[in-house]
């Protein structure tokens, strides 16, 4: 598959991942949640079926892990059932769906997850996403669904932009030192979905390298920060202690830190 001379179709073209898969894909087709709403089964099936692409990037979801313990009934439909609605467009034309999961559909229980462990999410969001994952599975065969972790990017709200806030207007800024994970950075991440579409289908891990804690990298970020536990600082969506995947399929990312430096650099011209 020569996947540059494939009609894309990006959705949610203007979200932090979806940004930078358009700078990956310039010339997709490009839609943005106010033109496709993909919890609209009608809606969906007729947009792909009239835009015809081969390949369908889906970089839309509801991605608020606290607000979705608030909407569950939103997060569902948009993280569960609009996959579904997707994956079952690409079947009926015949093209490749490449879907991005989520960390969080794994407890924490081990120390680090491959792609053939058992799924089992502690919060509604982990929930959602896990429903998304099987409603593609159902619908199709030729997907690449990629789980990913801690996403940071120059186009949305995230990790980074949070502290460096945070530390502008604190003395001091308490993060938590107990939960595990890998960050990884949107722009990296976008540029090797194009290799993953020429693997088999299948689930794939990507993040970049590199195990922290979110207080070790908040210390990356910024320099009045604090290490607490999980019980002082608590959220109303429960987090895995571990959340780190293995790239066992293809060749991770680089270190998260080197990624970092790039995504200062790129916000501090």
């Amino acid at each position: 598959m020569v996947v540059g001379t494939i009609k894309t179709l990006i959705i949610g073209s203007n979200g932090m991942l979806g940004s930078d898969l358009c700078k990956a894909f310039p010339d997709a087709v490009k839609l943005t949640h106010r033109e496709i709403d993909i919890t609209d089964q009608k809606q969906v099936l007729e947009s792909i079926h009239e835009i015809k692409p081969g390949i369908v990037i889906n970089a839309a979801a509801y991605t608020d892990v606290d607000g979705c313990e608030d909407n569950r009934e939103l997060a569902f439909q948009v993280n569960g059932h609009g996959p579904g609605n997707i994956a079952e467009a690409c079947n009926k034309i015949g093209a490749v769906l490449v879907h991005f999961s989520t960390d969080y559909v794994f407890d924490g229980c081990k120390k680090e997850y491959v792609e053939t462990d058992i799924p089992n999410p502690l919060n509604v969001y982990g929930q959602s996403k896990l429903l998304g994952e099987q409603k593609i599975v159902e619908n199709m065969d030729n997907y690449r669904i990629i789980r990913i972790s801690w996403l940071f990017g120059i186009h949305g709200r995230n990790f980074v932009e949070t502290m460096l806030k945070l530390s502008s207007q604190m003395d001091k800024v308490k993060v938590v030192n107990d939960q595990f994970g890998k960050p990884t950075y949107t722009v990296d991440l976008a540029n090797r979905v194009m290799n993953i579409i020429e693997f088999d289908p299948g689930i794939y891990h990507l993040t970049n390298e590199g195990v922290c804690s979110w207080y070790e990298f908040a210390s990356a970020i910024i320099d009045n920060v604090v290490p607490c536990t999980s019980e002082e600082f608590p959220r109303k969506a429960k987090r895995p202690k571990y959340s780190i995947l293995v790239n066992t399929k293809t060749e991770p990312l680089r270190h998260w830190k080197a990624a970092l430096n790039d995504y200062m650099k790129e916000r501090n011209p």
